[in-house]
């Protein structure tokens, strides 16, 4: 070997390569043993042109102006061994299928997170824009306004991934903590009428107070993120201007209260569930400060630790829906209906004379996260409550469960709900454009479906009230 190319050890070199070693075993171990990492990223997407708005039929016009502003939130999380899993949060109404393909493979092709680690959640916020493939029966848009939400809904997609992407760049070892509040602004809506609520002395109907609450803290005990989730309709506001309703003015608060920190919105099993009484921003601060008091009132709590390790599982079970309406049914409708109730009727009688036959079954997403050994149970739709209480009771009541996940593709009903009928039961099936109602026996086939999901998780864990 030539000289100058010979290795030069010096007791100064030594020590910078043992400082190097060290820093990279207390990245992934701490003083006291193994520890997370964990990596965040968020970015706004409120619309710079007037986009039409998610949510309402009655809307009649695009947005005209902005409440508060709307974001993207990424919370990224790895264990020692390596194993990934991305939360991410958004001030949308949901994700329809076609954009949460579009999204997921791009991060698999791009990162290698399977669907498995990636949970792409919607706050339901009724403020947000509509995106391409959602609910176009119920939004009287012509084609150019067709053509700026396609467009504003490419970019969201591209921006997103690039947003997983910084947030898995950016991990940084951590400690993870997990705990529960309560809020009580959330009323069932199927039980309780919300012209009368000022005069109810007692509420009735399924419901779930839990503010699950994830802390996310450096080695010093700073607070880097804190997610936390509500099952409640963002349905406060129902007017012109952008805004991500209570879970948006819950997160702003939180994120003055903490400098630096990032705050993230998890929608739960809210489907029959809305904040009463409704209808003007104040109200709408008030929850959000009164749903930020919450996950305050955990964070400054003694919270549960949470070993750095990560487990998830996914899969996609196939709710059979009833077979399409006849078309005598569907013309009948088409006469005396108006509004979504007409066009979906239409669209549906164009469909049979084309020959065109819908799907028989509905690819329905669920997955389980084990951070440590706090289970969280995550499922498309807009599930209704019912689901959340019967996860909590065979898997325990500190279980976090999230809806309006990865595709919101309708609503979720209990059997329950299923025979009862209205609008969580029948006629939302039309807003969201499928060709008729799901099928009994979807209730115990999800919850059949997430046990099988607990074995993979775990092969010890198992439902203790089926």
């Amino acid at each position: 070997m030539h000289p100058s190319f010979a290795l030069s050890i010096t007791p100064i070199s030594i020590l910078g390569l043992l400082f190097f070693f060290a820093g990279a075993v207390f990245s992934c171990y701490g003083q006291n043993g193994p520890v997370w990492k964990t990596g965040t990223d968020k970015f706004q997407i409120t619309p710079k042109d007037r986009l039409w708005m998610a949510g309402y039929a009655h809307r009649d016009q695009p947005a005209q102006g902005t409440y508060s502003e709307l974001w993207i939130k990424v919370l990224a999380f790895e264990d020692p061994e390596g194993n990934q899993s991305v939360l991410l949060t958004s001030d949308l109404l949901g994700f329809p299928k076609k954009m949460s393909e579009t999204i997921r493979t791009a991060i698999f092709q791009k990162y290698g997170l399977s669907k498995s680690q990636v949970i792409l959640n919607s706050s339901h916020t009724h403020s947000g824009p509509v995106l391409a493939a959602a609910l176009f029966d119920i939004y009287p848009l012509n084609a150019q306004q067709r053509a700026e939400v396609e467009a504003y809904s490419k970019q969201l997609e591209a921006d997103i991934v690039e947003s997983v992407g910084n947030a898995l760049q950016r991990m940084q070892a951590s400690r993870v903590y997990a705990g529960n509040g309560t809020a009580r602004f959330q009323v069932n809506r199927r039980n309780n009428k919300e012209s009368d609520i000022h005069l109810l002395t007692e509420l009735k109907g399924p419901i779930d107070h839990a503010v699950p609450v994830i802390k996310v803290t450096d080695l010093q005990d700073r607070v880097t993120a804190v997610a936390f989730g509500y099952a409640c309709h963002p349905t406060v506001l129902s007017s012109y201007f952008w805004s991500a309703d209570f879970p948006g003015y819950a997160q702003e608060e939180l994120e003055k209260n903490h400098p630096g920190a990032m705050a993230l919105f998890f929608q739960g099993a809210a489907g029959d569930q809305n904040p009463l009484p409704r209808r003007t921003l104040p109200l709408a601060k008030q929850y959000g400060k009164e749903l930020a008091a919450a996950v305050e009132r955990v964070l400054e709590e003694e919270m549960q630790p949470l070993e750095p390790k990560l487990r998830y599982a996914y899969q996609e079970v196939d709710l059979a829906l009833n077979d399409p309406m006849s078309p005598k049914t569907l013309e009948k409708m088409a006469s005396n209906k108006s509004g979504y109730m007409k066009q979906w009727a239409e669209r549906m009688l164009f469909e049979q004379r084309q020959g065109i036959r819908p799907a028989a079954t509905y690819p329905f997403p669920i997955q389980i996260w084990a951070l440590g050994d706090q289970l969280l149970f995550s499922m498309g739709g807009e599930a209704t409550i019912g689901y959340a209480n019967r996860l909590k009771a065979r898997y325990g009541i500190a279980a976090f469960v999230l809806s309006y996940s990865n595709d919101v593709m309708a609503y979720i009903p209990t059997e329950t709900i299923l025979r009862e009928g209205g609008y969580e039961g029948y006629s939302s099936q039309m807003v969201y454009g499928l060709h008729n109602t799901w099928k009994p026996g979807l209730e115990e086939q999800i919850l059949a479906s997430f046990d099988q999901l607990a074995q993979q998780i775990d092969p010890t864990m198992r439902p203790t009230n089926p």
